[in-house]
C-alpha cells in the first residue's frame, strides 16, 4: 500500500438515498475527503456480485479503497460442524463479493473459546482458515483475509493468536482493532501502541506494517465493550496516530465510532498535520 488511508465502517451518515447506498456511500466518502470505505456485511451479505462490480468501477475511478467486514456470527471454532461450515461460507462469500468490487481486505471475528483450552480452539480456527484460504485460491479470489483482535477474553483473538495465524498462511494478516485491545488488555498509551507495532514487525516483517488494516474508535469499559465516539472516550487516539507515523504505517484505518465519518475525518486531519 502506498499510504495510510482513512474511511468509515459503513455508509457515511450524510447519505440519505438508501436505495443505492453503496454507490452513494463511495461518492460521499470522496466528497468528504476520505479515501476508504468498509462494506458492512455484519448482519448478512446483502451485496450481489453485479452490484459489487458497479461499485468497484466507481471506487477505482474515485480512488476509494474498499474493504469488508464479514458477518458477526462467524465462529470458525464452533462445536457444531454445521455452524463451522456455515462460518467458513460466510467468510468465503464476503471475500468473493469484495473481490468482485476490486476490494482489498476482508475482516472477520474468528470465534469463541467456549470454556475450551485456547490451544485446542487455535487448532480449530487454523483448520477452518486453511479451508477458507484453499477455497479462495481455487476461486482466484485475491484479497487479504483478516482475523480481528477481539475485545472480551471469552473470544478467540488476542494479538498473539492473530499474528500466529498470519504466520501460517500467505493470504492472512491481522486486523488490529485498537479499541478492542484497549478493552481486552488495557493498552491505551504510546508505549503499548508502540509495542503492538514492534511485535507485528518482529513476527511478520515490515510487509505487515506496509499493509495494515486498523480499526479505531472509543470503547466503553462495560461488560459489552460498546463503541464510543473518540471525544466521548478515553482513547488516546492522537498518541496512536503519532506512533503509526513513527513506524511509517501504510494500509487502511477504519473509523468504527458511532459517528463514522466525523471521527474518520478528525483522525485524517490530525494525520495530515503529522505528515505534512
Amino acid at each position: 500500500m502506498d499510504r495510510l488511508r482513512f474511511g468509515p465502517a459503513g455508509i457515511p451518515h450524510v447519505v440519505k438515498n438508501k436505495r443505492n447506498s453503496l454507490i452513494e456511500g463511495i461518492k460521499a466518502v470522496k466528497e468528504l475527503g476520505l479515501d476508504a470505505l468498509e462494506i458492512e456485511f455484519v448482519k448478512g451479505i446483502w451485496l450481489t456480485k453485479e452490484k459489487a462490480k458497479e461499485a468497484g468501477r466507481l471506487a477505482r475511478e474515485l480512488d476509494v479503497l474498499l474493504t469488508a467486514h464479514a458477518p458477526y456470527y462467524v465462529n470458525l471454532a464452533a462445536k457444531e460442524e454445521e455452524k463451522r461450515r456455515k462460518s467458513i461460507e460466510y467468510v468465503v462469500k464476503s471475500a468473493e463479493v469484495l473481490h468482485a468490487a476490486g476490494g482489498w481486505s476482508v475482516v472477520f471475528h474468528p470465534g469463541w473459546y467456549m470454556k475450551r483450552a485456547p490451544s485446542a480452539v487455535y487448532e480449530m480456527v487454523k483448520k477452518s482458515l486453511a479451508e477458507i484460504v484453499e477455497r479462495l485460491k481455487s476461486l482466484s479470489v485475491d484479497v487479504w483475509v483478516r482475523p480481528e483482535t477481539m475485545e472480551v477474553k471469552s473470544k478467540f483473538g488476542n494479538l498473539d493468536e492473530v499474528i500466529r495465524l498470519s504466520q501460517e498462511f500467505d493470504m492472512v494478516l491481522p486486523c488490529v482493532d485498537f479499541a478492542h485491545l484497549r478493552y481486552r488488555e488495557g493498552w491505551n498509551d504510546r508505549d503499548t501502541f508502540r509495542s503492538v507495532l514492534e511485535k507485528l514487525e518482529k513476527e511478520l516483517g515490515r510487509y505487515a506494517l506496509d499493509n495494515m488494516h486498523i480499526h479505531v474508535s472509543g470503547i466503553k469499559l462495560d461488560r459489552h465493550g460498546t463503541h464510543l465516539n473518540l471525544l466521548e472516550s478515553d482513547m488516546r487516539w492522537r498518541e496512536l496516530l503519532e506512533v503509526l507515523k513513527e513506524f511509517n504505517v501504510k494500509g487502511v484505518l477504519i473509523s468504527e465510532s458511532p459517528n463514522l465519518e466525523e471521527d474518520g475525518l478528525m483522525m485524517k486531519g490530525y494525520w495530515q498535520e503529522l505528515t505534512t
